[in-house]
């Protein structure tokens, strides 16, 4: 397997057919929120490497245009060439939902390469049926003539050791299932080596979440949403919450609440709420001191990264969030048992607080002393994406040609 720094070689593949070279035809899956941020570095750098010829196809598991379109407009992602439109529904239905859709789109494409990130239910869905179906045509890789499509994914080997976290399934399937694996941190280059994946395809190239950060930083500390939400910087704490785990148990969701609003006594806290936290919330008759409370709707990807930069302390169940306030050097608290992104904690200014109120206000109050410092991990540079093309050019050379 050539180096992610081996940057010589054609990446077009031929047709047997035809016999003339044709680009590397690529798709590259997003769903979610979290997707459209990796996705978006990634589609720039096919773009700047004419040799492949990449496309979205969006499944349409997040749909609300808060939590989807705003940010394709905001990163200035192209729009989705196929949208499949699948919608909500439960995890069986709406991953067969997106394998139907998705069979269609490669029959229809003929794609040398199915790029999957995270670890949505789009991922997973669109993992196996690239690794199950053939092309009509082969073609040739460094490995040698297929005609499957290559599975690739980007943030691979991530574990959190939960099995109770849908996530964690779609991790390992996906890993499993995929023919060349990026990641973004030591962990999983780890955990996938104790699993038994050959290294020749696990490559650590960085963060692709943090190149869309350091590229949308600057545009994003010029929103005005800390006015239009009457905020002053660095005297309020940022909350987010949309964990099975956290919201879905009434009970659970009251406790955790009730403990967030302790902290907010000492700092109003910002709660751009999901709409489905929002659905758990009203169902179960919670309500929010608007005194200590500032709710709002989900906000664009540049709002959010103002309100992260500027907050005293995050509290969240996100793991994007985690990586996200490492970099931007502000204490996080983990209302998890667990992370699958260990480096924030060990490098970064990430606290795994779980759920009880003693053990989030310790971490609460340690972050308010300003006894939380990190630094930002290897690679986490901006460049992640620009690796992940450069390796692909190794990997679609013809080792005959």
């Amino acid at each position: 397997m050539p180096t992610e720094d081996d940057r010589s070689g054609p990446c077009f593949v031929e047709s047997p057919r035809m016999g003339d070279l044709i680009p590397t035809r690529v798709l590259c899956v997003a769903g979610a929120r979290p997707n459209f941020m990796k996705v978006a570095p990634v589609m720039r750098a096919f773009a700047a490497c004419p040799r492949f010829e990449a496309k979205i196809v969006h499944t349409g598991q997040h749909y609300d245009p808060k939590l989807s379109q705003v940010f394709f407009e905001q990163l200035g992602i192209p729009a989705p060439s196929i949208h499949l439109g699948v919608g909500s529904a439960s995890h069986a239905a709406q991953t067969a939902e997106i394998m139907k859709g998705f069979e269609a789109v490669v029959v229809a494409q003929q794609p040398h390469c199915v790029l999957v990130v995270g670890d949505v239910n789009s991922t997973i869905a669109c993992a196996l049926v690239a690794a199950k179906l053939p092309r009509r045509e082969t073609f040739h890789t460094c490995w040698g003539p297929r005609r499957r499509p290559l599975v690739v994914h980007v943030e691979a080997g991530l574990r959190s050791f939960d099995d109770d976290m849908p996530e964690e399934i779609n991790r390992k399937l996906t890993d499993h299932l995929s023919d060349v694996l990026y990641v973004s941190e030591p962990s999983g280059v780890t955990n996938l080596a104790n699993e038994g994946v050959s290294p020749d395809r696990v490559v650590l190239v960085g963060n692709v979440m943090i190149d869309t950060l350091l590229g949308a930083r600057e545009q994003a500390m010029a929103s005005p949403i800390l006015d239009e939400l009457g905020l002053t910087p660095n005297q309020y704490g940022v909350v987010t919450l949309h964990r099975p785990s956290n919201v879905d148990d009434p009970d659970a969701l009251a406790t955790l609440v009730g403990t967030l609003d302790h902290a907010a006594r000492e700092l109003p806290l910002v709660f751009p709420i999901h709409p489905r936290t929002k659905a758990r919330l009203d169902a179960a008759g919670l309500a929010l001191e608007q005194s200590r409370w500032r709710i709002c709707e989900p906000v664009g990807y540049l709002e959010f990264v103002k309100l992260l930069s500027s907050a005293r302390v995050v509290l969240t169940d996100s793991g994007g969030i985690q990586e996200e306030t490492t970099v931007l050097g502000v204490p996080c608290i983990t209302l998890r048992e667990n992370t699958e992104r260990p480096v924030t904690v060990e490098e970064g200014t990430n606290q795994l607080a779980g759920v009880s109120r003693e053990r989030v206000m310790v971490a609460f109050r340690r972050a308010m002393s300003g006894a939380v410092t990190g630094r930002v991990p290897r690679l986490w540079d901006g460049h992640a994406a620009t690796r992940i093309v450069r390796h692909l050019e190794q990997v679609f050379r013809d080792p005959a040609g």
